[in-house]
């Protein structure tokens, strides 16, 4: 494991960012913009490594979430191997690069000085001030322009101990978790975690960036995906927010399964409907999580009005499972993690051919599909069905014309197949192709498989 630690505003995130080749960090000129740990995967030359970015290191911070930055970058610090302390050579050496270099002369992990923000002559002229910290390791580089990345990723992995590497592995499955702002994301991460990987406040918009972390439950490999709240769209802010929440939709994006946080005392507001509209849109598992569940006067008749209100208001996503947790005593989480497996399992369900076509013929005999103003000749015909994908179950009819399929025929086909083969919970994809389009696709597949 490699941190990046320093100052606020020397280019941590940047230099992050430049050695994993995207832009996964934040980057802002506002000071304070990192908060959480940043972890992710990198490799040079074969040699893989954890990356951390932090945030940025003050001398007397003030105030609850600049506190816990500092903690954060202390654990950061704690559990790496290699640490980067990076510096900014336009500001030259400061009272907290004094103080942070004497902090880290007493350790005794590599050390590596990066002086950030050398791109001219000058400029490396005057980063010499900075062998005046004691450290033997010092690199002038420029996050920016690329400028001695490279010199100071050889170096890191020289200095990386020699461990032989254990097999890990593969996620299986990603769980993005968001919602509004204050509903208790970062808690419940942390509560499923079981230490603060998160930073929890009762300011709204503490987090920022989507923080992933790897778990291990029930013999399953988890990514989890911590992510910012997201507010109705006008009143998102320009600048580091807009950015927070573009990472927050591509989390969903990116995931298998979105846990949609909400608040037991504010119940299935229309912001929650449009972030579940998100899921639906990619086809993504969900899965409603009533946290704060501890707060309320709870009994029997109150959870089933709360599935009412929230079925109620998901209408278009009546299938969605709902569970009720507590982020702050632990209850429910369990519950949470097991419904996310099965909801997993159940995207994963493959059904026999014959099965389907089966079940296509009891369909139609059951329910002939309608004719357009009474013509016969303009009625739907549907040759066959079949499944193509998972994750979400995918299924393609072929047939004769799919503009006269009727949205409430296409509803139907989908109860049906729910109905017979268990798909409860998870949404369904339904494509109509014309018979044509469907015989020249296969005939392709046939022709590269020769």
């Amino acid at each position: 494991m490699v941190a990046i630690i320093g100052r606020p505003n020397v280019g941590k995130s940047s230099l992050f960012n430049r050695i994993l080749s995207r832009r996964h960090a934040i980057v802002s000129e506002v000071a304070g913009t990192t908060r959480d740990r940043l972890i992710a995967q990198a490799s040079w030359k074969g040699r893989p490594f954890l990356l951390v970015d932090t945030g940025g290191l003050e001398d007397d911070p003030d105030g609850h979430i600049p506190q816990r930055v500092q903690q954060q970058a202390d654990m950061a610090m704690g559990a790496a191997d290699v640490i980067v302390f990076l510096t900014d050579v336009i500001e030259g050496v400061t009272a907290t690069d004094e103080a942070v270099a004497q902090r880290l002369r007493r350790t005794d992990k590599p050390i590596l000085l990066a002086v950030n923000k050398v791109d001219n002559d000058n400029r490396e002229l005057a980063a010499a001030e900075f062998f005046g910290l004691g450290l033997n390791d010092t690199a002038f580089i420029s996050a920016y322009h690329n400028y001695g990345v490279y010199d100071l990723l050889e170096r890191i992995v020289e200095l990386l101990p020699r461990r032989e590497l254990e097999w890990t592995p593969p996620m299986e499955l990603s769980l993005s978790i968001v919602g509004r702002t204050n509903v208790g994301k970062s808690m419940l991460t942390n509560a499923i975690i079981g230490e603060e990987r998160s930073i929890v406040s009762p300011v709204a918009g503490t987090t920022r960036d989507a923080l992933d972390t790897a778990v291990s439950y029930r013999d399953h490999e988890i990514t989890l995906v911590d992510t910012a709240g997201i507010r109705r769209p006008g009143q998102v802010q320009r600048g580091i927010e807009k950015y927070s929440v573009l990472r927050a939709v591509n989390a969903v994006h990116r995931s298998d399964i979105t846990l949609l946080i909400t608040d037991a005392t504010e119940l299935a507001t229309a912001q929650d409907a449009h972030i579940a509209g998100l899921s639906w849109d990619t086809n993504r598992g969900l899965i409603v999580v009533v946290n704060k569940w501890d707060l309320v006067n709870r009994n029997r008749f109150r959870m089933e009005r709360v599935l009412h209100r929230v079925r109620e208001r998901l209408h278009f996503m009546r299938y969605v499972p709902v569970c009720f947790t507590s982020a702050l005593t632990g209850e429910g989480i369990e519950e949470m993690l097991d419904t996310a497996l099965s909801l997993w399992q159940e995207r994963q369900k493959r059904v026999p051919y014959r099965d389907l076509q089966y079940l296509l013929a009891d369909a139609v005999s059951t329910h002939t599909p309608p004719s357009q103003r009474g013509n016969i000749r303009n009625r739907l015909r549907i040759r066959r069905v079949r499944q193509v994908a998972v994750n979400p179950p995918t299924f393609v009819f072929s047939v004769n014309d799919p503009k006269l399929l009727h949205f409430s025929y296409q509803r139907y086909l989908e109860n049906q197949i729910r109905d017979r083969f268990g798909f409860d919970r998870t949404h369904l994809r339904l494509i109509f192709r014309p018979e044509r389009a469907e015989k020249s696709s296969r005939s392709g597949i046939r022709n590269r498989a020769r």
